[in-house]
């Protein structure tokens, strides 16, 4: 299975390496381009999860592009000294630290307008509307972090979980699943948000790690990777790719 989420990891490089950008941006395209790196999760999730249910991936790829430009979007912003005040971002210098802030910002502006441009490709307005509630979402949750004091579970399902959800019911609305058989897969993807942050807390020491400990927060990750490969095991569909995806989210050190 690792061959095929290779191929679905390629398949986004590629597409995004392609990816023409709106003529308007000008001189702004370097800044834009610089903020696409990555591990491509989140447009992978939304290839294998079409793929699980036999849609042609190709298909889906504008849809998956724009799930990962609007994690790019966020990351931007992120970064800025108005917000975490990072000068790196995977290995380089973040584009704030890069080209300046008023570029970074208006870089992140434009990941988010290219992310909607590409969604509206489709026949409906389902892969957009599923995007921006995502999008949203994370703001919200940006601005409750800001503020403090949120409970965690509820942050993390804004912040993270949102746009995790997101790459999963993208990859179905692209290829036309009908709403009715939806539910299963938003229970997946829940248990999946929750995965990624935990593992994420771990990683960083904070959050989870934090109020429950490094063991405890293990632990409701194993939980989490459980309760994951179960909705799985619930879905008519070949979704051992996405178990692999689980597999790998669960025990990552990075």
């Amino acid at each position: 299975m690792q061959q095929r989420t290779n191929e679905l990891r390629a398949l986004v490089e590629s597409y995004l390496a392609e990816l023409a950008l709106t003529p308007e941006l000008g001189t702004l395209e370097p800044a834009v381009r610089h903020a696409l790196g990555g591990k491509r999760i989140r447009p992978v999730l939304c290839l294998a999860t079409g793929d699980a249910i036999g849609a042609r991936v190709e298909n889906l790829l504008p849809a998956a592009a724009a799930v990962e430009l609007v994690h790019s979007f966020s990351l931007v912003h992120d970064d800025l000294p108005a917000l975490d005040d990072d000068r790196e971002r995977r290995g380089t210098t973040s584009v704030w630290a890069q080209y300046g802030e008023a570029t970074a910002i208006l870089a992140g502006d434009a990941l988010l307008a290219e992310a909607i441009r590409l969604a509206l490709i489709y026949p409906t307005a389902a892969v957009a509307r599923e995007l921006i509630h995502a999008t949203l979402a994370m703001i919200g949750g940006q601005q409750m972090d800001l503020e403090g004091g949120a409970p965690l579970d509820q942050l993390h399902a804004l912040k993270t979980g949102a746009l995790l959800s997101a790459s999963v019911m993208c990859g179905l609305w692209a290829a036309d699943v009908p709403l009715s058989e939806h539910a299963p897969w938003r229970a997946f993807a829940g248990e999946l948000g929750l995965l990624f942050q935990i593992v994420d807390d771990v990683l960083d020491g904070d959050g989870y790690a934090l109020e429950v400990g490094e063991d405890g927060a293990r632990r409701l990750a194993e939980e989490a990777a459980e309760r994951a490969h179960a909705r799985l095991a619930d879905i008519d569909a070949d979704t051992s790719v996405l178990d692999e995806i689980v597999g790998e989210l669960a025990v990552r050190t990075a």
